[in-house]
């Protein structure tokens, strides 16, 4: 059975049943349909305290990705099942991948979160209120400079781009303005929703309030004597918060196990920082004794901004990290052929393990306990997972096997049993990587070194030119955001397991000044990915009886 017939089978519970799990009345619930609802803050009971936070996060993955949504959330089901108030919070999905290559992002299997069809399209129309904002001021910039207005912009010297939430190659590299009267012509691009500024303002912002002070810090352009131009310089931030306005609300779900998911905000973790809304996480600790989250992707890209950006923006500090491993995924990294990752290869699992002990080195220099997660599949065998536990007993790392794919929260309950007696033992002394005064140029080359064991880090002129003059400008503080490949710990996509002494090309350096970050762009990565030769897009459609089939 299919991950979206076997969403279609299930009994959802009255959403107010699944929001009093976690003591939210029904007054704070905003209702879009009766299965997805907005919180109303305001309404919410006052926190009594701040529960445990678990992050979920994974080891380098195949193209298919290796269930740390899945897990995320068969973790939280276990937890509620061995009698914890757990809350779990993800991300939303984008159409991007929806209709491109890794498909939707709402769990799999008897893991998943419901409505599976809607969450994955459009949901409360958050990632399409984002774009709204972001668009409304790139046009707001074209308009400045069409009239002449005050500041005057330098049309060459415009760095706002539009999105969209969609995947599209063809609109990295643009020319707008062609033609008689539609303004100045000038090459600019596209980039998917999820690597907005504005998607990254939103998931930062502590409040309403916030929202619209960080986004009147956007810089969009430059003056021809090199003065910034923000988006308070346009007037638009109002505008834009009032887009904004619901979108900065957390979403309400529910798991198959009817148990509470906030899903909110999507940054990507290989082009943005790939966490959910602090709000979200900040609110389900209020009101939960665990909150189970994830970041995007491995742990060298996700886990690594969770906790050097998302963590020390919002005062979040962690009590455990759970990597996500599969067999396949090992034996990817260890050399296998990935048309052969369903074939029984202990040797190339063993080769792979170098990539999974790595990311738990790296988690423990945050100061965070470490459990792994084997995202079982059907074409594991016992010497497999033997392998893989051997491993890591041997870094002090206990390596727990998880069925919850196959059996949903009764299938993770001996690692959500581990994660309560880890925590308990309360060893948990959260630091970021590097501290924020160390220069710009420094904190890249500290990850590189720390987390991807690099050898080097080579700037191209534009990139070390633009730290210079960022750092001159007052915006050496901010953390930094990596855009790399998600595949390996280098910036090449072709160096597997655990490689060392690698050359990391920091090609171009982009400021995000509302979301409070430099971010940095390594190798081949694109901030607008392309479509595969087969699209997902192609299998989706209306069945008989109009319900949406063919997501996965």
């Amino acid at each position: 059975m299919s991950d979206i017939e076997i969403a279609r089978k299930a009994t959802l519970a009255p959403l107010a049943a699944v929001a009093a799990k976690l003591g939210i009345p029904e007054a704070a619930l905003e209702y879009y349909g009766k299965t997805k609802a907005k919180l109303d803050l305001a309404a919410l009971p006052a926190s009594k305290g701040r529960g445990k936070l678990i992050l979920v996060t994974a080891i380098n993955p195949t193209k298919a990705g290796e269930g740390k949504t899945t897990t995320t959330i068969g973790l939280g089901d276990a937890l509620s099942r061995i009698g914890k108030k757990t809350a779990i919070c993800l991300r939303e999905p984008s159409l991007g991948p929806c209709f491109g290559q890794k498909g939707g992002a709402t769990g799999g299997g008897m893991a998943q979160i419901v409505p599976m069809a809607e969450i994955n399209l459009h949901f409360t129309g958050d990632i399409h209120a984002i774009g709204t904002a972001h668009n409304l001021l790139a046009a707001l910039v074209d308009n400045h400079v069409y009239w002449g207005k005050s500041p005057a912009i330098d049309p060459r010297r415009v760095t706002w781009p539009r999105v969209m939430d969609m995947n599209d190659r063809a609109l990295r590299d643009i020319v707008v303005g062609l033609g008689t009267g539609n303004g100045f012509p000038r090459e600019t691009r596209f980039d998917i929703t999820t690597a907005s500024e504005v998607m990254a303002i939103l998931c930062l912002a502590k409040d309403a309030k916030d929202l619209e002070a960080r986004l009147s810090r956007i810089v969009v352009a430059d003056m021809k004597d090199g003065t910034r131009i923000t988006a308070a310089d346009l007037k638009a931030s109002g505008a834009m918060a009032a887009i904004l306005k619901d979108a900065i609300k957390p979403n309400l779900v529910q798991t198959l196990e009817n148990n509470p998911v906030f899903v909110h905000g999507g940054p990507f973790a290989n082009i943005a920082h790939g966490c959910n809304s602090a709000l979200a996480t900040t609110t389900a600790l209020g009101l939960a004794d665990y909150t189970v989250t994830e970041a995007g992707f491995g742990a060298d890209l996700g886990a690594e901004k969770f906790l050097d950006i998302k963590c020390r923006q919002a005062g979040l500090a962690p009590d455990l990290a759970v990597v996500v491993a599969t067999v396949r995924a090992l034996k990817l990294q260890g050399g296998a052929d990935a048309k052969n990752l369903g074939t029984e290869d202990v040797g190339a699992v063993e080769r792979g393990l170098a990539n999974l002990t790595r990311h738990v080195e790296n988690l423990r220099k945050f100061g965070l306990p470490v459990l792994v997660a084997i995202n079982a599949f059907t074409t594991d065998t016992a010497a497999e997972w033997t392998a893989i536990e051997k491993a890591c007993a041997a870094v002090g790392t206990r390596a727990i096997r998880a069925m919850h794919w196959a059996e949903g929260g009764k299938g993770a309950e001996e690692l959500a049993r581990a994660a309560v007696d880890t925590i308990a033992k309360g060893e948990a002394k959260y630091r970021p990587l590097y501290p924020d005064d160390m220069p710009l140029k420094a904190k890249i080359e500290t990850i590189a070194r720390e987390i991807y064991r690099a050898g080097s880090v080579s700037f191209s002129g534009p990139a070390a030119r633009r730290l210079a003059d960022l750092e001159a400008a007052g915006f050496g503080k901010f953390p930094v955001c990596m855009a790399k490949t998600q595949y390996s710990f280098a910036a090449d996509p072709a160096l597997r397991g655990a490689p060392t002494g690698h050359d990391v090309p920091v090609r171009e350096v982009r400021l995000s000044a509302g979301a409070g970050f430099v971010v940095a762009l390594a190798g081949d990565v694109m901030t607008m990915p392309g479509l595969p030769r087969v699209p997902a897009a192609e299998a989706i459609g209306l069945d008989s009886s109009g319900e949406i089939d063919g997501i996965f």
